[in-house]
């Protein structure tokens, strides 16, 4: 039996472990509407169990790390890999780079394969994402695409798409300076150094300005720009797109905080450590996922130059996060306890958070630097997406 899916990022024939190794391939970049990812998966069955052999093609910007993300329809169960780090939760399997193959360019390939185990029927999954972005996608959203049109995006006029009613909804158009301001301020926790948040008319995800912040490692130098706008006490969603040029480190950063009143002001932030996306909680550490390799795998990196859709909602004890309008599972806290995921979080009874602002910018407990750009940010009571 053979599994194939059809795209340009590519999940093909590796004959053993050792090939497998090679790891990395130059493919010819594809048409212009290719899928920024695609996936073809070619299986070896048996009784009970089968090979998985897999090539990874890129079609978008390069790419500095990353994790493919697919869900298995049946019972099948990965027992070992190659090539990639790849483990399981529920149906859900993630595969993680090794070092060696860390990078794809575009229009380059990596492979790795896997060995599992299954009962009753062996279906293919259905899908595939790389880094939150959809493969095998041939009419994907334009959410991630940088464009220089003069589309505007405001908090009084022509808001960016999906902008509910009611909602705040700001793509900072209406910033006349190189410091933001109105909606907007700027906020230096705990001390000031080198770290700045300017208006940028270069880089845009629409329109023609964004917040450009030019992040540097080290305790002192964190800077956010912040506003009360859009706080709902009913249900917290934000949505922003950002873009950054340094792959998330091993030590941990963060580019989103939210004064939670519920927990003596301390900071609810979102950012990332072990080189892929966490939530952190300020009052006591605890992080979502867990920062177990279980928990990380559970995880995406955040691709580096190139825009990216964040969504995250806040109902009552439950949180939720999507990236390019896919969930991720490790950064999702129910309120039932799982291991890796957010039994660490969960251990403080009654956690139910209670934002008062939003801040987007950028800090550090490493000494890493990162250049960020933020852009059509979108507060509301529901859920917005990515259109």
């Amino acid at each position: 039996m053979r599994w194939k899916t059809s795209g340009a990022l590519i999940l093909a024939a590796l004959t053993t472990a050792a090939t497998a190794t090679a790891g990395i391939i130059a493919n010819p970049v594809h048409a212009a509407d290719a899928p920024a990812c695609a996936v073809d998966l070619q299986v070896d069955q048996w009784s009970n169990g089968f090979v998985g052999r897999v090539t990874v093609t890129n079609n978008a910007a390069p790419v500095d790390g990353w994790a493919l993300v697919w869900t298995f329809p049946g019972d099948q169960r990965v027992t070992s890999s190659w090539s990639a780090g790849v483990t399981q939760s529920g149906k859900v399997v993630t595969a993680r780079n090794q070092d060696f193959n860390r990078t794809i360019a575009t229009g380059a390939s990596v492979q790795f394969g896997f060995q599992a185990t299954f009962q009753g029927s062996n279906d293919k999954p259905a899908d595939f994402t790389l880094n939150g972005v959809r493969c095998n996608d041939t009419n994907p959203p334009a959410t991630t695409t940088t464009t220089t049109t003069t589309t505007t995006t405001t908090t009084t006029s022509n808001p960016p798409a999906g902008c509910p009613s009611g909602a705040f909804c700001d793509g900072f158009e209406n910033q006349a300076g190189s410091t933001p301001a109105g909606d907007w301020s700027l906020n230096f926790p705990n001390c000031q150094g080198t770290g700045t948040a300017t208006i940028d008319r270069s880089v845009v995800h629409s329109g023609t300005r964004s917040v450009r912040v030019d992040g540097r490692g080290g305790y002192c130098n964190h800077v956010f720009l912040a506003t009360t706008k859009g706080i709902s006490t009913s249900g917290q969603y934000v949505r922003f797109y950002v873009r950054h040029t340094t792959a998330l480190p091993e030590a941990h950063v963060t580019f989103v905080a939210m004064k939670d009143t519920a927990d003596g002001g301390k900071d609810l932030r979102m950012g990332g450590q072990n080189r892929a996306l966490q939530w952190n909680r300020e009052s006591d550490d605890a992080t979502l996922p867990e920062q177990s390799p279980a928990g990380v795998a559970q995880s995406v990196p955040l691709a580096v130059n190139q825009w990216a859709c964040v969504e995250f909602g806040i109902t009552g004890s439950e949180l939720r996060t999507w990236l390019n309008g896919t969930e991720v599972q490790g950064l999702h806290a129910d309120g039932v306890p799982t291991p890796d995921v957010d039994a660490q979080w969960l251990r403080r009874g009654g956690w139910r958070p209670a934002p008062a602002n939003l801040r987007l910018g950028w800090e550090s407990y490493g000494g890493g630097d990162d250049t960020l750009w933020f852009d059509d940010v979108v507060l509301s009571s529901s859920r917005i997406g990515c259109s």
